[in-house]
């Protein structure tokens, strides 16, 4: 089906002057509705273009991601997280001034510094890809039960890939424009995390990894939300 999509109503959003105007942030947004407007207005004190594809959501997600700012491009029903990654990716290639995607998630557990960090790498560097990884430092502490899970899932997506990453399954992302125009998602849910590293390693394109904090928040942990996808990664490691 074919995505709808609708501008931010109301006034703008008055910014900062250093401002990135160059960088599309993605966000896959799925019944997150209590706190999708906060993340969206903190990215929006430093980058221009926020763009949420809600997946179906079934709460107000929608309303209060567009009440906040962002963009907004819709599924009518829930994809999973790789549509909508790729529904995001193929929005933000149609902006002919978007040099860079963020890919970022809708919980809050991504830090903007991390973010800007990679962005300024990426062009200091001419780096066409960064990847987030939690496990270059020691800020993050995921639990036992899903450090073993992620550390399986960097084992196999590095075996099923050539690359050598620390983090698999960070939705964490600095993807350059020439660098996403070769991604095409096909995995919709978990899976898609290996894919796009399959994806991105096979361009050729020079890529590095970044060392940033997840924040395990009271929120994400209430939602049961770390044990919940540990067990989806390790059934789509099996499975697909």
């Amino acid at each position: 089906m074919t995505p709808s999509s609708t501008s931010p109503d109301g006034a703008g959003v008055h910014a900062p002057a250093m401002i990135d105007e160059s960088a599309w942030v993605v966000i896959p947004l799925y019944n997150e509705g209590t706190v999708i407007g906060g993340v969206i207005r903190d990215l929006l004190q430093h980058f221009s273009h926020v763009v949420c594809v809600d997946d179906g959501s079934s709460d107000d997600s929608a309303a209060a991601a567009r009440a906040a700012g962002a963009l907004l491009v819709q599924h009518p029903i829930n994809l999973g997280q790789g549509a909508a990654l790729q529904t995001g990716f193929e929005f933000a290639l149609g902006q002919p001034r978007c040099e860079y995607v963020v890919t970022f998630d809708a919980d809050g557990q991504h830090r903007i510094e991390d973010a800007l960090q990679m962005l300024e790498v990426a062009r200091r560097d001419d780096i066409a890809i960064v990847f987030g990884s939690r496990f270059l430092d020691k800020r993050t502490n995921p639990g036992l039960i899903k450090r073993i899970v992620l550390k399986t899932a960097v084992w196999v997506t590095n075996m099923t890939t050539g690359m050598h990453l620390t983090d698999a399954h960070n939705g964490l992302r600095v993807i350059r424009r020439d660098a996403l125009s070769q991604v095409d998602l096909k995995q919709d849910r978990m899976a898609h995390a290996t894919e796009i590293v399959i994806a991105l390693g096979s361009t050729g394109l020079p890529w590095r990894e970044h060392p940033v904090e997840l924040l395990y928040t009271d929120y994400s942990k209430g939602k049961g939300q770390s044990v919940l996808n540990s067990i989806n990664i390790l059934v789509d490691l099996v499975v697909r």
